[in-house]
């Protein structure tokens, strides 16, 4: 006799049945079987199917979770505002606050197939001319997202824009306290550069907080962005913290075997200074200070990565590749460190405020 394969963890397979029949008895016909989707660093995501139809589950990390950065109603809340915008997203199918159910909230969307390229390996098998169309692709994305209107999908009220920078800055200041298990050298120093050099920020708008190659799922045979997802980070902002981001992961790291990689050293991968051009091309906005917002970036995933870290030493993270996170925090600090430095000898921040 074959045993029933076992739940992965933080997924209950028979009390989600149970709550989908409830709450959405249209959906599932069958058995319900799940598997950890690995590639996430952050909250979990679940492929679940029931032999017909396939779905998606995501849920907050086990244990150690910090207020605000696992929300997954306003997740939630993203999507669906989204959904049926030119940005392309999963359609949101269910919200369960209930913990009772997973043990914390957790959301359902639908599967869309694609495929999320996260190293320059994988972007060096399909070749320069589709890593090219793909990439510039992920900029026309961007733009698109920003040009969307918070008001018209239900998002005005969906962060606070004025003075997003400082506060962000204030925020992954304190992320970095709540996780901190150790001396980490240049990261107080790099946190009080960027306070000092505050850009003026352009229009807010919707911003999605972890804008990258492999958080977008790739598709059809003109390697089209058939889905943007992870959005437990958005909010109301300042867009050029997504291009900010988009640029570092377009940077290379210098490391060689990295969890953490980026796509720069694919053949055909436009240079970070492309992607800026495209972006401020498309969009009309001035990315005169793009490499504050570089520089930030850098900072928030040194922090992002030390939280990993920390969860990794309590023992409450799931999957591989979290045994070497520790040791890309100090050089991520130092990237951004560089990259002001290399910003002061150019060119002056203009003061926020």
């Amino acid at each position: 006799m074959t045993s029933a394969p076992a739940d992965p963890r933080g997924l209950d397979l028979e009390r989600l049945r149970g709550h989908l029949d409830r709450a959405r008895p249209d959906l599932v016909t069958g058995p319900l079987r799940g598997r950890l989707i690995e590639g996430g660093r952050s909250n979990l995501t679940y492929e679940i199917t029931d032999g017909t139809a396939r779905w998606v589950v995501r849920r907050p990390p086990l244990g150690h979770v910090l207020a605000t950065a696992h929300d997954m109603r306003r997740e939630h809340r993203v999507i669906e505002a989204l959904h049926g915008t030119a940005v392309p997203v999963p359609e949101p199918l269910l919200l369960c606050e209930d913990e009772a159910v997973l043990g914390a909230p957790f959301y359902v969307m639908e599967f869309v197939d694609g495929v999320p390229y996260r190293t320059a390996e994988q972007l060096a098998a399909i070749g320069p001319e589709r890593t090219r169309r793909a990439v510039l692709g992920l900029v026309d994305t961007l733009v698109d997202l920003h040009a969307v209107d918070p008001e018209a999908v239900g998002l005005g009220d969906f962060g606070r824009p004025e003075g997003f920078l400082d506060r962000q800055l204030r925020r992954w200041g304190k992320q970095l306290a709540a996780s901190r298990g150790r001396e980490l050298a240049g990261i107080d120093e790099l946190h009080s550069a960027l306070g000092r050099g505050l850009p003026v920020s352009p229009a807010p708008t919707v911003v999605h907080g972890d804008f990258r190659l492999d958080n977008v799922l790739i598709g059809g045979p003109d390697d089209t962005i058939r889905a943007v997802l992870d959005w437990e980070m958005s909010t109301l902002g300042d867009p050029l913290t997504d291009l900010g981001l988009l640029v570092m992961y377009s940077s290379d790291l210098g490391l060689t075997g990295s969890p953490v990689s980026t796509t720069s050293g694919a053949p055909g991968h436009p240079t970070p200074a492309e992607l800026v051009e495209r972006y401020a091309a498309r969009s009309g906005r001035d990315t005169g200070a793009i490499a504050w917002y570089t520089a930030f970036a850098w900072f928030k995933l040194a922090v992002i990565l030390e939280g990993i870290h920390y969860r990794y030493t309590l023992g409450q993270t799931v999957g591989a590749g979290f045994d070497r996170i520790g040791e890309l925090v100090p050089v991520f600090i130092e990237h951004g460190l560089t990259t002001l430095q290399d910003q002061d000898q150019n060119r002056p921040y203009r003061q926020e405020g």
